[in-house]
């Protein structure tokens, strides 16, 4: 039992450190599944909080964007990773949040691009988001984000999803459906290159539909979150140009409970060391904070927004 106790302290005594310098404050990070980028890229960022602010940052794998901004409304969380479009739904009440409105976080930071990519078989002749009309597409898992923006995306150009034969399939199974001639085309809104859809084109020839600059127009002007993004050339084997398309964004909630100073702190040390970061995970390339501000629907945290606004993010 000595012997266990003893290991126990090894093991804790760095994180207790940390903590007590910190003062016995702690936050803790809610991502997402532990083989989703969520999960790696907080665990990297959480891990260079931890050491540049002394406040211990614990990383916890969750649910993903729904379940976290529950935990965050009821006291369990403090730092979390959403899609800015689930924020949105959140703080409004809306969509996948209907009837469940809360506005318990605050927005801290854009992080990196979710990318709607709309994957065909070429042999199908569909070339345009209308094309689809008639085929069997999958929208993604039944209640999730990307089902809510392929209903959305579909609505720009005219249609519903009673034009559609709608299959719900998860990523790698839509891949596999496609890879097997069962359905047209499926919606991935993921970070780009998405691992279902290289390995899909390493067999399979395959295109990507363009959002042209109008459709987007019109989708973001409806739908504040999305922004437009380029696939670019070559991120999957057979699509040799840049496809244009609309993204959400990975963004960083933080609870309200959370000081000005911690949050001013937090997000400070997020942007100052984004080289750290890239190296510790490729995301972390597409910080700026530019980039931070746009597509952000709900109200920045006081301590983020000071911050934002010393670097001129935020006029």
């Amino acid at each position: 039992m000595m012997k266990k106790c003893a290991f126990l302290l090894i093991v804790l005594m760095p994180a207790l450190g940390v903590w007590a310098k910190a003062g016995g404050e702690r936050i803790r990070m809610a991502t997402g599944g532990n083989t989703g980028t969520y999960y790696a890229f907080g665990s990297a960022v959480g891990q260079i909080l931890t050491e540049k602010t002394k406040i211990p940052v614990t990383i916890q794998s969750t649910g993903a964007s729904k379940a976290n901004i529950q935990l965050v409304d009821a006291g369990e969380i403090e730092l979390a990773i959403v899609q800015n479009d689930v924020m949105d739904y959140a703080y409004k009440g809306t969509d996948l949040f209907t009837g469940e409105q809360t506005q318990a976080f605050s927005a801290m930071a854009a992080l990196y691009a979710e990318v709607c990519q709309i994957v065909v078989n070429p042999a199908s002749e569909i070339r345009t988001v209308a094309d689809l009309k008639g085929k069997n597409v999958s929208v993604g898992d039944a209640g999730s984000g990307v089902e809510f923006n392929a209903r959305q995306i579909l609505e720009a150009y005219g249609l519903t999803f009673n034009d559609i034969t709608k299959q719900n399939l998860s990523f790698g199974a839509s891949a596999d459906a496609l890879r097997d001639n069962k359905i047209d085309a499926f919606f991935c809104v993921a970070g780009a290159p998405t691992t279902a859809i290289v390995d899909l084109a390493l067999g399979k020839e395959i295109a990507i539909l363009e959002i042209d600059d109008a459709h987007a127009a019109a989708l973001a002007a409806r739908y504040p979150f999305y922004t437009q993004f380029p696939i670019p050339a070559g991120s999957y084997r057979g699509v040799s140009g840049a496809v244009k398309t609309v993204a959400v964004k990975a963004t960083f909630i933080v609870s309200k409970s959370l000081s000005e100073d911690t949050v001013y702190r937090l997000t400070k040390t997020l942007f100052e060391n984004k080289a750290e970061i890239t190296r510790a995970h490729a995301k972390g390339a597409e910080l700026s904070p530019e980039y931070a501000v746009s597509g952000i629907s709900v109200p920045f945290h006081p301590g983020a927004e000071k911050y934002l606004r010393e670097i001129g993010a935020i006029k």
